[in-house]
């Protein structure tokens, strides 16, 4: 296990600094963006819908009459800080995680891995690279958005079955958005995509066992990254709170 965590590790640190030579690539950098980005957007928009529908449920079900109008306050707080980055983290994780992992995992199936190595380039650097600077990249837009949506999805289900006028629904949330509570939380999903990257390539270039092996390097991209990104979500809160931001 020590030396499973070790060589983890190791191809993360190698991973980071291929991602940053991947910026000397942005055709393939571009393409991997629009591959790991656009195909998350559906899935962004479903989850921002039912998060801000459902947080306004739950708010309206618990705040006091006489403290309605804080509701859309409390709720863009909640959203920005944890809703949103987290499910941008659980999507991209869920999605990518699996296609990293099956995709690198079919390419050394057909022996394309090796075939980059004999010809004297690094499979980390023209392949890992790029895809884990797309993901670090992808992870903070998306937050973004689902935030959005989520705000908006709110928005809608309080003009349709609440009480406060739209002017004084979006004062409310503009309250709640300072900039010092939410570029933290949004800032900290680089990380989340790094892992998630890391992850699911790490998988597939691991993968063994022929044809079986591509799901295994699926299952295992998903499940880990998953895992990754809740852990380093605790990890990175507590840090955030004890710098102060």
């Amino acid at each position: 296990m020590l030396e499973t965590i070790g060589r983890f590790v190791h191809f993360a640190l190698l991973s980071l600094s291929a991602a940053a030579a991947a910026l000397a690539r942005p055709r393939e950098l571009a393409r991997q963006l629009h591959i790991i980005l656009i195909g998350s957007l559906p899935l962004g928009v479903v989850a921002g819908l039912a998060l801000g529908v459902v947080v306004w449920f739950h708010l309206r079900g618990v705040v006091k009459p006489e403290f309605i109008h804080q509701v859309p306050e409390y709720l863009a707080l909640a959203i920005v800080l944890e809703f949103a980055p987290m499910g941008a983290g659980l999507v991209v994780a869920g999605r990518s995680g699996a296609s990293l992992g099956a995709e690198l995992s079919s390419m050394k199936l057909t022996e394309q891995i090796d075939a980059l190595e004999v010809l004297g380039l690094s499979p980390i650097r023209q392949l890992v690279g790029p895809r884990v600077l797309a993901c670090m990249l992808t992870l903070p837009i998306l937050t973004v958005f689902i935030g959005l949506v989520a705000i908006g999805g709110s928005f809608l289900a309080e003009m349709l079955g609440g009480t406060l006028f739209a002017s004084q629904y979006e004062a409310d949330v503009w309250r709640g958005l300072d900039q010092g509570k939410y570029l933290p939380s949004t800032l900290k999903t680089t990380v989340f995509g790094f892992l998630i990257a890391v992850n699911g390539c790490w998988c597939g270039m691991n993968a063994g066992g022929g044809t079986e092996g591509v799901g295994q390097a699926a299952t295992q991209g998903v499940v880990g990254s998953i895992l990754l990104v809740l852990v380093s979500d605790v990890i990175l809160v507590k840090l955030i709170l004890m710098l102060g931001w």
